[in-house]
């Protein structure tokens, strides 16, 4: 299993021979002093040693068929306890990969929210205290709801619809957003993901945009196809920026390691449009 080959080789002919050769004459000048009655003629050790014909014809399937049995049960149970190993380790890399992805996306989050708040409050808008109170209602999802690997999907939107809220009272009526979903089922999905989206949605798009930015959600869930539609107008002079990559290839790592090939996620920006489109097949994901 080290792949020791030829050491291995010399070993195996090694006892072969020892084995074999110990094994025939113990019955030779052991076993037959205990049942025979002499005089009888008997072979010399030294014939014994170099009868090899004897040796493998005859003692050698008769000294190692029961070990190779115990070493054929010894590889399969070697073999399934590495596989289990190696399953849990995978599992641990996956779920240790998950933590590290959320921790990132978190307080980028968080340190986004409590700008906007900073930002209400310096001007002393009635606002303020409503804005907490969202706030308030996303830390309760983020904090207790987003520890395990899925979160229901009617919890997800709900936590969408407190951002969207919180982030209206910074943009007021200059922000137009159209949110549309039709879900069949309250499946489950990883937490966060959909939020990070239209977090870069809000970021990258209206958050540039000192016109009249607009952004539009569509959710749809039917059978096992879970489709997540989002896009956002696009200043004429925003430039993209690098961590606007790093955060979707956060994502991409993030269903890779949940769903592997069995989503897509197209990304498409034009002059003045940036859309993301994520699709999901339920019925393959793990």
């Amino acid at each position: 299993m080290k792949k020791k080959y030829f050491l291995s080789v010399i070993l195996f002919l090694l006892s072969f021979y020892l084995f074999s050769a110990l094994a025939r004459i113990l019955t030779v000048h052991v076993g037959e002093e205990l049942v025979r009655t002499r005089p009888f003629e008997q072979e010399s050790v030294y014939e014994i040693l170099t009868d090899i014909h004897s040796l493998v014809a005859k003692y050698f399937p008769a000294v190692f068929s029961i070990s190779f049995q115990f070493l054929f049960v010894k590889y399969f149970v070697n073999n399934e306890q590495k596989k289990n190993e190696a399953r849990q380790l995978e599992q641990k890399k996956t779920e240790s990969e998950l933590k590290m992805l959320k921790a990132q996306l978190n307080p980028h989050f968080l340190f986004n929210t409590l700008n906007n708040i900073y930002s209400l409050s310096l001007d002393n808008s009635p606002k303020t205290a409503s804005a907490i109170g969202k706030l308030s209602d996303i830390l309760d999802h983020v904090l207790y709801k987003c520890n395990g690997q899925f979160v229901s999907l009617s919890n997800e939107i709900e936590l969408i619809k407190n951002y969207i809220e919180l982030e209206k009272l910074r943009y007021d009526d200059r922000l137009e957003i159209t949110f549309d979903t039709a879900i069949e089922n309250n499946i489950e999905i990883p937490p966060l993901l959909l939020l990070s989206l239209v977090e870069n949605a809000f970021k990258h798009g209206a958050g540039e945009d000192s016109g009249s930015p607009k952004i539009a959600i569509s959710i749809t869930q039917k059978g096992n196809h879970f489709s997540f539609e989002i896009s956002n107008t696009v200043s004429s002079d925003y430039v993209s920026k690098d961590r606007e990559k790093i955060g979707l290839n956060n994502i991409k790592k993030q269903l890779d390691l949940i769903y592997s090939g069995n989503y897509s996620l197209d990304i498409k920006q034009a002059s003045n449009l940036f859309s993301v489109v994520l699709q999901i097949n339920q019925n393959n994901s793990i």
